[in-house]
């Protein structure tokens, strides 16, 4: 059964007829580092709570009152942010002491209900019940983020489709590609924004999802951007050559960055203290927990991590054993799907550790003469070296 407030929620969303209703992020939360605190509003549904459209290359924004749970009511903004490689709309300015966003609200229903542009009332569900009944009242299946109850008709954003979405107006201003940086972290944010709690999935899956995501998006830009040079009347052979020469590099640096990019940020999520690309010997790509400790002979060397981030590592294995000489067991992480049993066995004799996200580890042999770890497992063996401290 519902409690008041669900009730409330569900009795105001299907008197006015129209609500959104928004899974609340760390995005929204502010506690990922983006841009600013406040919910994000969905694009495709401005006309419910906007007088201005999503116009690119401006900064719009509205006052508008809201009525929440426990009487207060809010002089907030809708605001529109279409400058740059910005694209959305986001509701904020709540005053102090706001109870309802903040890292412990992530995972909470966000319902607002626009009575006019200017006038909203809104909700916080934290409870299962209060979700599914309302849900269930409004015919609304949401399955990742938001969705939206409009004129009385459910209306919903697959995670996939809120990803294109967001993939397309990213590229869409692009003359350039971005940094390495900026591509990990903006799919970072898409993720946040368009799939529900995914900071709470596994390291394996945020993983494999981050790599393969920014892939997608790569690939979009690199359509835009390369397009009209791939088409062109070459002036000869040497032309040709370099132009995919360029192209092939480009794609090699991003991925192999992409995957260290968001590795670091795994660690990072996960409290693992440590140095990306460390200028110690060899110049490892991760050394936990930093080189600072490393370049410490009193600090135990049993204590110490080498990790060697290789997208493919079928030959390209063997450098990690350069890298880090003080550090005897040396840890690769990697995506490759599946090596052979021979390949295996020549790592695990060069006192190699492999870690592979969970959902590949299907694709190796299943004799495997070494020891093979998940991410999850891996972030659980380096915090055990910290508790034995």
């Amino acid at each position: 059964m519902a409690s008041p407030i669900g009730e409330r929620a569900i009795e105001d969303a299907t008197r006015y007829g129209n609500a959104i209703l928004k899974f609340i992020s760390p995005n929204d939360a502010g506690i990922t580092g983006s841009h600013q605190c406040g919910f994000y509003l969905p694009k495709s549904a401005w006309e419910l709570y906007s007088d201005f459209g999503p116009v690119k290359g401006r900064f719009d924004e509205a006052e508008v009152q809201i009525t929440w749970p426990d009487g207060r009511v809010t002089d907030s903004r809708v605001k529109w942010y279409g400058e740059k490689t910005r694209s959305e709309f986001r509701l904020t300015r709540f005053g102090r002491d706001f109870p309802w966003l903040g890292g412990e609200t992530v995972g909470n229903l966000f319902v607002l209900i626009p009575m006019t542009h200017t006038e909203f009332r809104a909700y916080v569900l934290d409870t299962d019940e209060d979700i599914e009944d309302l849900l269930t009242a409004l015919g609304v299946q949401i399955t990742d983020t938001w969705g939206v109850y409009e004129h009385g008709v459910p209306i919903a954003e697959t995670e996939d489709e809120c990803l294109e979405r967001k993939f397309r107006e990213f590229a869409a201003p692009l003359t350039d590609f971005p940094t390495g940086e900026v591509f990990s972290s903006t799919i970072r944010e898409f993720l946040e924004q368009c799939i529900r709690r995914f900071s709470e999935q596994s390291a394996d899956d945020r993983l494999v999802r981050m790599v393969d995501s920014e892939y997608k998006l790569f690939q979009l830009i690199e359509r835009q951007i390369v397009q009209p040079d791939i088409v062109r009347n070459f002036r000869d052979v040497n032309d040709f050559i370099r132009t995919a020469a360029a192209i092939m590099n480009r794609r090699k640096s991003r991925a192999g960055r992409s995957l260290e990019n968001h590795v670091g940020q795994i660690l990072q999520s996960a409290g693992i203290a440590h140095s990306v690309r460390p200028s110690i010997d060899g110049k490892p790509d991760i050394v936990i927990p930093g080189e600072a400790q490393y370049r410490d002979n009193n600090f135990p060397v049993e204590k110490l991590v080498v990790l060697g981030v290789k997208r493919t590592c079928k030959d390209r294995w063997r450098q990690v054993l350069n890298e880090g000489r003080r550090v005897a067991r040396k840890h690769i992480l990697t995506t490759q799907r599946g090596i052979t049993t021979s390949q295996m066995r020549e790592m695990n004799e060069a006192n190699v550790t492999l870690v592979v996200p969970r959902a590949l580890q299907d694709e190796y042999p299943p004799e495997r003469p070494i020891t093979m770890i998940s991410v999850e497992e891996f972030i659980e063996s380096v915090r055990a070296l910290e508790r034995n401290g």
